[in-house]
């Protein structure tokens, strides 16, 4: 059940890859483990036949992105995309005044997600009540913010880098002019923008990230640019193109998963196979393979015991 990384283009919704990934390599079950918008690039990991079972467990990773913030201009998407709805004087904005805005973020537990998202209400998407010109009351939801940086500050995001190389610590990226460089969406005009590294909670919105961060400084801002440079264990440096799939081998579902690995005997496959719990030394959740490297289990600690949260057969 190969599992696909891709370089997800600009311009494309990840209902777009999903759809075009079916004809690429004839097949209907396809799905995608964490939303990518239309305006945004980079990692999105594509599952197929079996391996779309898998997509509870890889969403709720960690995400990891470049991110482009522009101040003087807000906009209804909070993105490049929307159209204007504030604007005002940012030429002012140093990148001295960041960090003490952004301190509070690594405490936040909380955050109030876009009106444009797929989030529902009485049955109502956001975005869909949003093209209405309508407005859904959408309480906060969780999010966390492991790590900020800040990479680069400019007068005009097109300044800033856009070519980047991975490093050693921590899986951060840093400028590079011969690395893997991102495609950005046209900018709205000249505006003060910040370059920043996040690593944050599934779940978390950057578009959301960057209407507050304008809050915090007493400006209007937008998301001018994004890329997803990791969900889980799944990097930009291993991503392919998307019209390349049907010669790509894959990468192993069990590597995809983000849990510890315990290798079991053939015994012991077949003992959990037959719904036996093993008295096995793991924190939380575990991916149990068989000695070959197949994909056996994945199960977690509930009240010191083993909870099948799903088995291969």
């Amino acid at each position: 059940m190969p599992i696909y990384v891709i370089n997800k283009p600009l311009g494309l919704t990840s209902h777009d890859v999903v759809a075009k990934t079916r004809k690429l390599l004839n097949t209907k079950k396809v799905g995608h483990a964490g939303t990518l918008d239309p305006l945004a690039t980079g990692v999105l990991v594509i599952l197929t036949e079996e391996a779309t079972k898998l997509s509870s467990f890889l969403t709720e990773s960690d995400k990891h992105y470049l991110a482009w913030v522009s101040f003087g201009v807000a906009t209804d998407t909070l993105d490049a995309e929307g159209a204007i709805t504030e604007s005002a004087d940012a030429s002012h904005l140093q990148k001295e005044d960041l960090a003490p805005a952004l301190l509070p973020f690594l405490k936040l537990n909380k955050q109030l997600p876009p009106q444009y998202s797929a989030i529902k209400l009485g049955g109502v998407k956001g975005y869909e009540a949003a093209r209405k010109g309508e407005t859904l009351e959408l309480a906060p939801r969780p999010a966390k913010y492991h790590q900020i940086e800040v990479l680069g500050f400019a007068p005009k995001r097109d300044d800033l880098p856009t070519c980047f190389s991975l490093s050693p610590n921590d899986y951060g990226w840093y400028p590079n002019p011969s690395g893997i460089c991102a495609t950005l969406p046209e900018t709205l005009g000249d505006y003060p923008t910040a370059l920043l590294y996040l690593r944050v909670k599934a779940g978390t919105y950057i578009r959301a990230f960057a209407r507050d961060l304008g809050l915090a400084l007493g400006l209007p801002a937008h998301l001018s640019g994004l890329v997803r440079t990791r969900a889980g264990s799944n990097g930009l440096e291993q991503a392919i193109d998307l019209e390349t799939i049907p010669e790509a081998q894959g990468n192993s579902a069990v590597d995809a998963i983000p849990y510890s690995k315990i290798r079991l005997s053939d015994e012991e496959v077949a003992r959990v196979r037959q719904g036996q719990r093993l008295n096995l030394n793991y924190k939380d959740r575990a991916t149990l393979v068989s000695k070959d490297g197949d994909l056996v289990a994945i199960v977690e600690k509930e009240n010191g015991k083993m909870k099948f949260l799903r088995v291969w057969h």
